[in-house]
């Protein structure tokens, strides 16, 4: 609860049960973050909030966002979001939401499967990819592990078939799950993506 966000309630006093955002402390959390991981692209997730107000803000200070269907991308660019810094990140995605993303300017795609990688292929030619991992998710009040993400020696494949595909293997992803509070988490899912980037690197990827 912030000054700001007193006020309005005293001053407006809603009826019904609702949310009350402040931006400012919005603005204050990208920029701690941004201090604390200088050399990171920084990526709101667009479904944890896709209040106009709060995705206007975070494109004002120049963020990145993190996209999961083809409304997010929509409402993002309506709000000023250069689609350079838009990622299409669910790893299920139809092929006209995939067309119409590549239409808008959206070059980085998530994905887990070889089926994916086959429409990300065909309809957004020459794109960077980054695979999902799947992880456990031990220690998460919230596990997401099998709900999407693909083995090591699986994205292993998917990534060098990407290059062959012509398509550019960008990058690892992962999710430890929600409210994770074991850190070692971190350690474990950094250390499986370091093994996809070992097995590339041997093969000129």
């Amino acid at each position: 609860m912030t000054p700001k966000i007193e006020n309005y309630l005293r001053r407006n006093r809603p009826v019904t049960p609702c949310l009350v955002v402040d931006l400012d402390v919005v603005a204050n959390n990208y920029h701690r973050l941004r201090e604390a991981l200088p050399a990171a692209d920084i990526f709101y997730a667009v479904k944890a909030n896709p209040a106009n107000a709060i995705i206007s803000t975070l494109v004002k200070l120049g963020s990145s966002f993190d996209t999961a269907s083809w409304p997010e991308i929509e409402r993002c660019l309506q709000l000023g979001a250069d689609p350079a810094k838009i990622a299409y990140g669910s790893t299920v995605k139809k092929v006209s939401d995939i067309a119409s993303a590549y239409k808008s300017g959206v070059r980085l795609y998530a994905l887990d499967s070889q089926p994916e990688l086959d429409k990300v292929a065909e309809h957004a030619p020459g794109s960077k990819v980054f695979c999902r991992i799947l992880l456990k998710n031990e220690g998460a009040l919230w596990p997401l592990g099998e709900k999407f993400g693909c083995a090591v020696e699986y994205a292993i494949e998917i990534m060098t078939n990407a290059k062959k595909q012509g398509l550019v293997p960008h990058g690892i992803s992962f999710h430890v799950g929600s409210q994770q509070v074991d850190l070692k988490q971190w350690d474990i899912a950094i250390g499986q993506a370091a093994m996809v980037f070992t097995a590339l690197r041997e093969r000129g990827i």
